[in-house]
Order: C-alpha cells, then sequence, then structure tokens
C-alpha cells in the first residue's frame, strides 16, 4: 500500500519533532487507534493493519498506547451465553 500526504517541509520537521523519524508508521498507527476507537475497525483488522498476528499482543498493543477495549454489554452477554453453553449454568 502507498499512502502519501503533501505536507510543507517546515511542517513536515513540526511533526518529526513530534512523531519521531518514521512519520509513515506514526500516521499508521493514528489511523488504526481512530479506526479502532470508533468502531471501524476490529481488533483483528489492528492486528493485520499493524503486522501483529496474535490476538494477545494486538490487546497489549491497544493498552500499551492507552486504548480501551471495546467490549460492550452486548459482547458480556454473548460471552456469557457462550460460557453458559460450554460450562452450564453459573448463578
Amino acid at each position: 500500500m502507498t499512502f502519501s500526504m503533501n505536507i510543507p517541509q517546515e511542517h513536515e520537521q513540526m511533526l518529526r519533532n513530534a512523531w519521531g523519524p518514521d512519520l509513515e508508521r506514526a500516521a499508521l498507527e493514528a489511523i488504526v487507534i481512530e479506526g479502532y476507537r470508533t468502531n471501524k475497525l476490529s481488533a483483528a483488522e489492528v492486528g493485520t493493519l499493524l503486522g501483529i498476528k496474535d490476538r494477545w499482543a494486538v490487546n497489549q498493543w491497544l493498552a500499551d498506547h492507552k486504548v480501551p477495549l471495546s467490549y460492550s454489554l452486548i459482547n458480556l452477554e454473548s460471552d456469557r451465553r457462550t460460557l453458559d453453553r460450554l460450562l452450564g449454568p453459573t448463578a
């Protein structure tokens, strides 16, 4: 994938000072974080885009970047039903 942005050179340096020398990676990570935060990207898609193969490593990457996991009441209820089905009802 190729993605480019036209930024004046003086602004590019400002961004490199703020985000580090690898602006391409910083931009990708920012887009991925926003996509996950707004439910436009799943955790699996985050992993794919960042080249992280392990689900737990994706969760750790999100935590390291202060991104809360997207886990709703609907997810909790679904997980509880699955556990009840597998382990039997719990109280």
